[in-house]
């Protein structure tokens, strides 16, 4: 990578995140939440379905690919990088942790104990609960020291939320009737700028975009959300079936690169333009 240096995050090892710190030259951070499959043995026990089924929902919830787009971005462009280390079935980091989070009522907040299907996949044993809220604080403490630390160095943060999601509507989704745009682009005002989207425009020009549709809104740490414009973020959800076989998950590598190009486009506007 050639975006500089790791950084640790507190808390477990095994669900400790990659963190790369480029904020000496960029106010862009790349973020990659839901693109791990991986769910360590510490965690397995807690699942009620067997391997089969929980394949099946890995295959239904993981953000395939989103992994491998970001760090393709970070071999032409200088910016940070956050990428989750296990799936979101083990600990969704981008959930609210209060009932203000609307998936509570489908079984997915931060701990789901419900699927894609919503049927019952988990039980959460207190003592486990506490430490994977632990790593979820964690986590968005390491996110928090790059959005400061940009904006110390630049004024301003820029959070490029990397997402994927199936091209039918699956059960657990609140808003199945939108639009499924081959790129919903989510942001909330409060953190969006015209510029911004205008980058995200032009480097997605291929792609027919429609904003908040299915998705809306797009990650920031909660310390900053809705208190600090100078902290920007916008959400990139782009339909698997342009990049993947969605019945096996195998990927088209060179449609994975070139979105992956495509995020390393945007995070030089943005940075260039100041």
């Amino acid at each position: 990578m050639s975006a500089g240096g790791t950084i640790g995050v507190g808390g477990a090892r095994e669900l400790a995140p990659t963190i790369v710190d480029a904020t000496d030259r960029s106010p862009v951070i790349l973020h990659a939440p839901h693109g791990s499959m991986r769910i360590p043995p510490a965690f397995r026990g807690h699942f009620v379905i067997d391997d089969a089924a929980l394949e099946r929902e890995l295959l239904a919830l993981t953000d395939h690919g989103v992994d491998r787009m970001v760090r393709r971005a970070l071999e032409s462009c200088d910016a940070s990088a956050v990428i989750a280390g296990v799936s979101r079935l083990v600990v969704d980091v981008e959930r609210f942790p209060g009932d203000e989070e609307e998936m509570n009522a489908v079984g997915m907040g931060v701990l789901y104990t419900h699927g894609a299907w919503r049927e019952r996949i988990r039980e959460v044993p207190d003592e486990a609960r506490a430490e994977l809220m632990g790593h979820f604080e964690c986590y968005s403490f390491g996110i928090g020291q790059l959005v400061d630390r940009a904006l110390e160095q630049h004024g301003r943060a820029v959070i490029v939320d990397v997402h994927s999601y199936a091209s039918r509507p699956l059960p657990y989704e609140l808003h199945a009737g939108d639009q499924r745009p081959p790129l919903c682009v989510g942001h909330d005002e409060r953190h969006m700028t015209h510029s911004l989207l205008g980058h995200v425009r032009d480097a997605f020009r291929d792609l027919e975009q429609v904003d908040n549709e299915p998705f809306a809104g797009s990650y920031v740490p909660l310390k900053h959300f809705g208190l600090d414009s100078r902290v920007q973020s916008v959400m990139l959800e782009l339909r698997r079936d342009h990049y993947m076989d969605e019945g096996n998950g195998r990927l088209d590598r060179a449609a994975v690169d070139a979105l992956g190009d495509a995020i390393a486009q945007l995070a030089e506007a943005v940075a260039a333009s100041g």
